[in-house]
């Protein structure tokens, strides 16, 4: 097929489309208010026009800062249609955060909501954009949205973008130097749709999501592919455990996207038991592998879990593991999808057996083009043949099956043994006691480095070391058990749920 005989996979043909085939479906609540799909459509096409009024053409990046709001995923759409790219911000960052990746992306028109309007205006001076427009309230210096998108004529039609071309950059957390912006584009998020419908397809009715937008997970494990699918997205600004479980019941919810502290903190709230849960197809859990005592819980109440493991670089899903194999293969992150591939390779980048450890890459059409002003980490990523390089190590197993291990990063090395904190925490989850726990390596004179758990303990329980290994021992190696117990009450987490564990080593390093 020719370029001229493509199809236009946009994001933004994508979403008029779905407005011309099914323009009364229900496509996205929020606080009480519902949007059909032609309505979508029509403030789609209003707000590209009040971009393209205001000078923003193909390529330009715009931004966005607030918490979850229609506002965001419009917005999104609209620089779909425009073929400009949408750069979604962390609602978490601070002012100096927000200055590098504003200035850095080069973002020209900066929208943001009421709670961090704030912090755009104590930078405002240090920013390049020239346009900020306010999706909330009013405010001195910014431009209201609702009266501009009240007078604006409905754009017609879309750009036709190039399935290479970039729809958003989303940066990441930059927890080792400075944030990069992964570039990923029209046909990143287009792939990795087929690659989830080509698998266990969850996504057949109502979705609810919690998670950041600002996050691949929130945005485009199931928020894009439903809507595109003309199925209905309940949407919240910001996850409140008992707030998901009452909206899972009324609005009879298939699917949440979610990391396992959020499903935890679920299963803790006091409605769980009584809240009707028989409208869940499968909760879709990334981030971390779920624990087995969580996977039980849910069990019981009749709801499995479609783990996966992805990366903002790769769209997000690298692989998946469909819901009926959660405890046959208790750990795994399932196989790579239909069309990606995924292999373990060892430090000079050569394939290795099954169940040898080894570097993740991932190659397929869901891979980034790349990081956005970095070349040089472009090429440190992503090699010559096109695989990815994710930093975690993992193997494959005889069936193919993605084992994690943890990230390169994270890995412990004590008394010249490497240990994996990942594969410690998975056990140590199951001791009744512990509600969280994280596992880390802190500087010791004798081995290089102490295996140390970090731990959240069950109210009124109690916990020694002597205790703690020997409930390790029975399932793990003796150099792999903690040496040192410390005790926390509640583990930093980045917006996506993972533990933080670099300020857990600043923390409890003397």
């Amino acid at each position: 097929m020719s370029n001229s005989q493509a199809a236009n996979i946009g994001l933004g043909h994508t979403i008029l489309r779905r407005a011309l085939l099914t323009p009364n479906a229900r496509a996205l609540t929020f606080e009480g208010q519902t949007l059909t799909c032609a309505e979508l459509g029509d403030q789609v096409r209003r707000l590209t026009t009040i971009l393209r009024d205001g000078g923003v053409s193909k390529g330009d990046r715009v931004g966005y800062i607030g918490l979850n709001h229609p506002a965001f995923l419009e917005l999104l759409y609209a620089c779909g249609c425009l073929g400009a790219v949408f750069v979604p911000l962390n609602f978490r960052l601070t002012g100096p955060e927000v200055r590098f990746i504003t200035n850095d992306a080069d973002i020209t028109v900066m929208f943001a909501d009421d709670m961090l309007r704030p912090l755009i205006d104590s930078e405002k001076a240090n920013l390049n954009c020239t346009r900020y427009l306010t999706i909330e309230s009013d405010a001195d210096g910014w431009e209201s949205l609702a009266p501009l998108m009240a007078e604006a004529k409905p754009a017609h039609g879309s750009e036709n973008v190039e399935a290479d071309d970039i729809a958003f950059i989303m940066y990441t957390s930059g927890t080792t130097g400075l944030p990069k912006g992964a570039m990923l584009t029209h046909g990143n998020v287009f792939w990795n749709s087929i690659n989830v419908c080509f698998g266990e397809d969850t996504m057949t009715s109502t979705t609810l999501t919690c998670a950041p937008l600002f996050h691949i997970g929130g945005l485009n494990v199931t928020t894009l592919l439903s809507l595109a699918k003309g199925i209905e997205v309940i949407l919240l600004r910001s996850f409140e455990a008992g707030e998901v479980l009452a909206l899972i019941e009324e609005h009879k919810v298939g699917s949440m996207f979610g990391a396992p502290t959020m499903f935890l903190m679920m299963a803790q709230h006091d409605n769980f038991a009584s809240t009707d849960l028989s409208s869940v197809t499968a909760l879709i859990c990334g981030g971390a592998p779920v624990p087995v005592p969580l996977i039980k819980t849910y069990g019981e109440r009749g709801v499995s879990f479609c783990q996966g493991y992805g990366l903002t670089e790769t769209a997000p899903f690298a692989s998946l593991l469909s819901s009926d194999l959660a405890m046959l293969k208790v750990g795994s992150a399932g196989k790579a999808p239909m069309y990606t591939e995924v292999q373990i390779v060892d430090g000079d980048n050569n394939p290795v057996a099954a169940g040898v450890h080894g570097e993740v890459c991932i190659k397929g059409p869901n891979v980034m083009k790349g990081y956005w002003n970095r070349p040089e980490a472009t090429a440190e990523a992503i090699d010559e043949l096109g695989w990815f390089h994710s930093g975690d190590i993992g193997y494959l197993d005889d069936e193919d099956f993605l084992f994690l291990c943890d990230r390169v990063k994270d890995m412990i090395i004590t008394g010249g043994e490497n240990v994996y904190p990942a594969e410690v925490e998975s056990i140590l989850y199951g001791h009744p006691a512990i509600v969280e726990v994280a596992v880390i390596g802190l500087p010791d004179d004798k081995w290089g480095e102490a295996v140390t758990a970090i731990a959240v303990l069950e109210e009124g329980a109690s916990l020694d070391l002597e205790g703690l290994r020997a409930f390790a021992g029975e399932s793990l190696a003796r150099y792999k058990l903690p040496s040192e117990l410390r005790f926390i009450d509640v583990l930093p987490r980045n917006p996506a749920g993972k533990v933080q564990k670099f300020k857990l080593k600043d923390e409890f390093t003397s």
